[in-house]
């Protein structure tokens, strides 16, 4: 629906969450009366589908299974002018949605991320890897990726359009948050970030997060994404680390040639000079594919361009 000739849609991808997906649909009725609310269903076994219909939601279904795989699918059939993603276990209050879709409207943000780590997460949030892991991953991207985000992980955003129609998405579950962050700080869109309550599911109702499972997932994402939008860092570590290691049994050699004229550990010098060659071939490879990464960029920003016009 449309107010100001704006529209909102709200989307709620949802897996047996039928202890809860009817407060949260009534909830966002009252928070963004104008807003059209859209639930996809992802093989629920629950009558999830049919509670959300009857509270009034959109529903549609996305039959692979997998959050990422919900969200590409929602990515490419809706258009609105700011989408607010939501869970559908009720552990994020609604009272914050109007905040974070004006800040999208106004033109102030491409993305507003729903902080629940300077808030209440840690205290309501009753498993403790998650909370390690949270903290585990903030720091990595923090630091791989120069930037200052709160909350990585938060299933509470807000999105501009040219956000949503300009994100490809290629995770396949829980780790899609993660590459929303990354992509973003890498795009150089603009982030708005603001604290928002968090409260643990309800009785009866399960994550379907698995803590080390998905936690493992999350992790060789953020190698993979540091590995494609940083390559020039990445494949430099990798080079100054088997250099190092070529240092190390190589020295003892180089000495003992200098001391005696003599090389008893040819092998050892052969793979040696093998791992030297390996450097050198990854630390041309990462200026390659820099240069390639930042035409992609510029490429991307006239995508971005044409985004805007519409």
């Amino acid at each position: 629906m449309k107010k100001d000739n704006k529209t909102i849609a709200v989307l709620i991808p949802c897996y047996n969450e039928s202890k809860t997906i009817e407060k949260v649909i009534k909830d966002w009725k009252k928070e963004l009366p104008e807003a059209d609310i859209y639930v996809y269903d992802n093989n629920s076994t629950d009558n999830t589908d049919k509670i959300a219909k009857k509270a009034g939601a959109i529903v549609k279904y996305e039959y692979k299974q997998g959050k990422g795989n919900v969200i590409r699918s929602m990515f490419r059939q809706i258009d609105a002018d700011c989408y607010i993603m939501i869970d559908g276990d009720d552990t994020y209050p609604s009272e914050f949605g109007r905040q974070m879709c004006d800040l999208v409207l106004e033109g102030k943000a491409d993305m507003v991320i729903g902080d629940r780590l300077s808030s209440t997460y840690f205290t309501e949030n009753k498993r403790l890897f998650h909370n390690f892991g949270n903290k585990i991953v903030r720091f990595l991207i923090n630091k791989l990726f120069k930037n200052n985000v709160k909350d990585i992980m938060t299933g509470y955003r807000a999105f501009s359009y040219a956000f949503v129609k300009g994100f490809p998405v290629l995770s396949k579950g829980f780790e899609i948050e993660t590459e929303m962050t990354i992509h973003a700080v890498d795009k150089n869109f603009k982030l708005v970030e603001i604290p928002v309550t968090y409260r643990d599911r309800p009785e009866g109702s399960e994550s379907k997060l698995n803590t080390y499972s998905d936690g493992i997932k999350v992790l060789k994402t953020i190698a993979t994404l540091f590995k494609e939008y940083k390559p020039a860092l990445f494949f430099s570590l990798i080079s100054i680390i088997l250099i190092l290691i070529s240092l190390i049994f190589g020295l003892p050699i180089f000495i003992e040639y200098f001391d005696t004229g003599l090389v008893p550990r040819f092998p050892t010098l052969i793979c040696i000079c093998i791992i030297l060659v390996i450097a050198i071939l990854l630390w041309i490879a990462g200026l390659i594919l820099s240069v390639i990464n930042k035409k992609h960029k510029q490429l991307y920003e006239l995508y971005l361009n044409l985004l805007n016009k519409k």
